[in-house]
């Protein structure tokens, strides 16, 4: 019972809090969408599709997580880092991204231990004045070093 609880708090919770952002991306509201971004927004770090994946356990198949990932890519909800192996890791946009210019110009920390990236909002990255003709997509810069809690275990 007690669990049962948990569950549809969070799911109020999660409907209470993304709904309007899922509507003004023209979006429809669905559970699947409404548990991706709560999973997300309760991580400190980016997390990837295989973690996605075991958090929502059955009751999201892996064809639609894979839709939901790149739809809120395409529409500046999320944005993608790859880590140090290569796999796509999902951290959520600023609230000014939109789906014509992300604006998560940030510095990316990646922990050579454990993998993990943080989002460093605090270290923007500077605007890059291109030749006419060019058209930015994206800018990313990674630093790499030991997190925190890493670096605390020696």
């Amino acid at each position: 019972m007690m669990l049962t609880a948990i569950a549809n708090t969070r799911k109020e919770n999660a409907n209470e809090r993304f709904a309007p952002l899922l509507r003004r991306n023209k979006l429809k509201v669905t559970q699947p969408r409404l548990q991706v971004l709560q999973i997300i927004s309760e991580k400190d770090t980016a997390i990837s599709q295989p973690e996605l994946e075991k958090l929502l356990g059955d009751s999201v198949d892996r064809v639609t997580l894979y839709r939901v990932l790149a739809t809120f890519e395409e529409k500046g909800i999320l944005h993608k880092i790859f880590d140090l192996h290569g796999t796509a890791t999902y951290a959520l946009c600023s609230t000014d991204c939109d789906e014509h210019q992300h604006q998560d110009e940030h510095v990316h920390f990646i922990c050579s231990a454990c993998n993990s990236i943080y989002c460093l909002e605090d270290f923007k990255i500077p605007k890059i004045n291109l030749p006419e003709g060019y058209l930015l997509h994206a800018v990313g810069v990674n630093a790499v070093g030991l997190c925190a809690q890493c670096n605390a275990s020696g």
